[in-house]
């Protein structure tokens, strides 16, 4: 619905890439409070929690987050780690968002669909449809934030950094190559309709 929704979304695919249980993101952000403030007020060494990079579910690699619907791109590297991460992202954003908006029920309309990408080419071809498809569902928002489109532009203004871009760039001269690529890709999805094919493939 705005800004706070979308920042709340991108928060969660963060703090939610884990094994461990962390409760709610208000609970975490009260314990870390609370340690901030004993180690100002009492003198005492607060913990801050470090999660090495093997403890996340999946790596990200692409992600758009649109008005009515959201698409990623996932590597697992635990068992389970995408329909782990999928539940708990799910579960987190519909109780925020039925007590923003003071509702209840079911948020998103059925369960995930996934597919297995089974080729380098589908992969680029997907990184496409992903990173610009804010554009491709006719928002035509050219900077669009809630989308990886601009780390992989390196225009990411707000330093999210939520994606290793690196299976993706690492295939091209460098960011303008791949903006090259990914731009012409977006146009013909845009213009052939492709949704179906990309996801029932």
């Amino acid at each position: 619905m705005d800004k706070i929704d979308y920042e709340r979304f991108l928060k969660s695919m963060k703090e939610f890439n884990c094994l461990e249980p962390i409760g709610s993101l208000y609970e975490k952000y009260l314990r870390e409070n609370k340690a901030k403030s004993e180690n100002k007020n009492g003198g005492l060494t607060s913990i801050v929690e470090v999660k090495p990079p093997f403890s996340s579910l999946v790596e990200i690699i692409c992600y758009c987050l649109n008005p009515n619907h959201y698409h990623f791109i996932l590597k697992q590297r635990e068992e389970k780690g995408i329909e782990k991460f999928m539940q708990k992202i799910g579960t987190s954003y519909t109780m925020y968002f039925n007590q923003r908006y003071d509702r209840s029920g079911a948020l998103f309309q059925g369960s995930y669909k996934s597919i297995h990408i089974d080729s380098n080419e589908y992969l680029l071809y997907l990184s496409a449809y992903v990173n610009k498809n804010n554009f491709i569902h006719g928002y035509n928002n050219a900077d669009w934030e809630y989308s990886s489109l601009t780390e992989y532009t390196k225009k990411n203004k707000q330093e999210k950094n939520l994606c290793n871009t690196f299976p993706i760039i690492g295939q091209f001269r460098d960011s303008l190559d791949y903006e090259d690529f990914m731009n012409a890709n977006a146009l013909y999805l845009k213009d052939k309709k492709e949704e179906k094919y990309l996801l029932e493939n």
